[in-house]
């Protein structure tokens, strides 16, 4: 068998960079039969794969994300469904729109669960800290008030297993479409109170945006994209924040550069630990036709996954790739997609990961990793510390 037969589910959870460089360097577009997907690795291949509308669809029923949340969702609808769905979303999220709401939205839900752990001089901080803080922020901008934080966090590693599905595990597909179902009778009274109340909200502008008078979209146009805002959004922040933290701790003089300027290094930092370790690392396509890329024809229809957290460690365009470095020459990133299926959250996103480290940094000194086996990362469509156990010094 060649290497990339032999990859299995197990090595790419526990570590992908080691296999994502083999890749890059002796089969840069690969079919990978553990995940049942070609892979497209280099930086320039992915941007062909996800900037290349005539040649590569997003509209494919084989991504776990459809099997997983349904169809039409934001990711893999096109054309006026998909302009439909990202018209009802996204001018909540643009970056005017979340400058105005971002600060006194986050702000309160960082204090509120620093307070819970400021006092004990240590924490676990991705359970106790970042996804908290992850889960209720993305959730309250869309309109769900009610659901607390613990039940935030299991719906996403619920829908987490089901969006991570390549291998087709009927355990991960049970405890998605258990989580599912639950999500859908939670919003659904929500969905019908505001048909005829709409307010400011995400999922208000998803029901009314561009509709005659009178009309609202159906439940089931809006279920897929929502349960698809709800993954990616409580996701991409929490686990950008704790990956950057990491980042920073295991680099003290980097650290020291943060803590000494803040406000002009946190958002470097973001840049740089969503960089180094994507959180959402791949976009998934199919070709229109069979397609030559990287020296091997794709043949129409197969599944293709643009590994985006790949293309961020590209040698050709990144020096040392491997480090984390806040000081390295800005030159764009891979981590929030490409094309006009980008990450429609990016800025409520990054600004998000900056409050969570700047609330914590404003409060805490002396923060250090607790232990040998303080950090453990796993994952690789979903990549993050899983835990994160820190000592710190409370300020003043």
């Amino acid at each position: 068998m060649t290497f990339p037969e032999t990859i299995t589910i197990e090595e790419l959870d526990r570590d992908p960079f080691p296999i994502y460089a083999r890749l890059r360097e002796e089969f840069p577009v690969a079919y990978v039969p553990a995940a049942n997907v070609w892979f497209v690795t280099r930086w320039d291949d992915v941007q062909t794969v996800t900037k290349s509308p005539d040649l590569f669809t997003a509209d494919a029923d084989a991504s776990p994300v459809d099997r997983a949340f349904g169809r039409p969702n934001i990711l893999s609808a096109e054309g006026p469904t998909h302009k439909a769905l990202r018209g009802g979303l996204e001018p909540h999220y643009r970056p005017k729109k979340v400058a105005d709401f971002i600060d006194a939205l986050v702000t309160p839900i960082a204090r509120d669960y620093l307070s819970k752990i400021q006092a004990k001089g240590q924490a676990e901080l991705m359970s106790e800290y970042f996804e908290p803080i992850s889960t209720l922020a993305l959730a309250r901008s869309l309109g769900i008030e009610d659901i607390d934080a613990e039940t935030l966090r299991r719906w996403f590693h619920g829908m987490s297993a089901g969006a991570t599905n390549f291998e087709n595990d009927p355990a991960k597909t049970a405890l998605n479409d258990a989580v599912a179902t639950e999500i859908e009778a939670v919003v659904a009274p929500l969905l019908a109170r505001l048909r005829t109340q709409p307010d400011t909200t995400a999922l208000s502008q998803m029901l009314h945006h561009d509709m005659p008078e009178g009309e609202t979209r159906p439940d089931d146009f809006i279920l897929p994209t929502l349960k698809v805002t709800l993954l990616g959004g409580m996701q991409e922040p929490g686990h950008g924040a704790g990956t950057t933290l990491v980042g920073l701790l295991q680099n003290p003089d980097q650290m020291a550069q943060v803590m000494a300027d803040p406000e002009a290094l946190i958002p470097r930092a973001v840049t740089e630990g969503i960089r180094w370790v994507a959180p959402i690392a791949t976009q998934f396509r199919i070709p229109l036709e069979d397609t030559e890329l990287g020296g091997v024809t794709l043949p129409k229809g197969a599944p293709v996954t643009a590994v985006l957290a790949s293309a961020n460690r590209d040698e050709s365009r990144f020096d040392d790739p491997d480090r984390f470095d806040i000081n390295r020459a800005a030159a764009g990133a891979a981590t929030f997609g490409f094309g006009h299926h980008f990450c429609a959250g990016r800025w409520f996103a990054a600004a998000q990961i900056e409050i969570a480290l700047r609330v914590l940094l404003d409060a805490l000194t002396d923060i250090r990793l607790d232990g040998d086996d303080a950090v453990v990362f796993n994952g690789w469509e979903f990549r993050a510390p899983r835990k994160l156990n820190v000592r710190f010094t409370p300020k003043g």
